[in-house]
């Protein structure tokens, strides 16, 4: 058998051997553009995981806070201390419960500043606008406000609340049962209205027993304001087991 020449080897590979094409380097640009879009993407994962663990860890604080105010409050209702005679307890002057937010009894203290709602409470508003408080007696609207996120966030589930739901506030001897009847989902964080005595804006005209919750919208902003109406239906007297009404039973 004739041996293969190279010029038949070239024959049967179609050609001599090639080297492979050296890969062009990127440039300073293309190499600066990586690094910088790696970098954000490392810095986004870092403050979101930074964002998440702050919410978290906010809430966290605030419930011990709040717990801890909340106990007080009891004991104190428990020897005798506190009642309509002290309605701005340092600790709290009662519990609201709505069940449609699924978050147990919220603490209510006098004020609504980032310092009061901070420690997981809902504050009654005493500035642009006065609320009446319950135990008054009198007509008006009983305004609160809660953290929606962070910092327990009591009304985050304001949004599941629906027209017919029941609101009841606790006080060391009264049960204030209100029932829902206005909804506003967004309006000015500016738009005092909804706090008047008789908040026009829900639809009523005259004076009454009002409540109104109020917290920041959408969640984790605090860009506008949702808002939820509810009207004193009527008052039970605490029994000494302290049986809640049938609307939490």
């Amino acid at each position: 058998m004739a041996a293969t020449t190279d010029t038949d080897h070239e024959k049967h590979t179609g050609g001599g051997f090639r080297p492979p094409a050296a890969r062009r380097r990127p440039g300073p640009i293309a190499v600066a553009v990586s690094f910088f879009g790696e970098l954000l993407i490392s810095v986004g994962l870092v403050l979101g995981l930074f964002v998440a663990y702050s919410l978290w860890w906010t809430n966290v604080v605030a419930d011990r806070a709040a717990g801890k105010q909340a106990d007080q409050v009891r004991d104190d209702w428990a020897h005798g201390r506190g009642g309509p005679g002290a309605l701005d307890t340092k600790n709290g002057i009662g519990f609201l419960h709505v069940p449609a937010m699924r978050n147990g009894e919220v603490l209510v203290e006098k004020g609504t500043s980032n310092k009061i709602l901070n420690d997981g409470v809902a504050g009654y508003y005493t500035d642009p606008v006065k609320a009446t408080l319950p135990m008054s007696g009198k007509d008006g609207n009983f305004s609160l406000a809660a953290h929606r996120d962070g910092h327990g966030a009591k009304f985050h589930h304001i949004d599941k609340i629906k027209k017919g739901d029941p609101i009841v506030f606790e006080t060391k001897d009264k049960w204030f049962v209100y029932k829902v009847y206005g909804i506003l989902p967004e309006t000015s964080k500016y738009n005092v209205e909804v706090l008047s005595k008789v908040p026009k804006e829900s639809g009523r005209k005259k004076p009454g027993r009002y409540i109104t919750l109020t917290t920041c919208t959408p969640v984790y902003t605090s860009t506008y304001r949702y808002v939820v109406w509810g009207e004193l239906e009527r008052v039970e007297k605490v029994d000494e087991e302290r049986t809640p009404p049938k609307e939490l039973g």
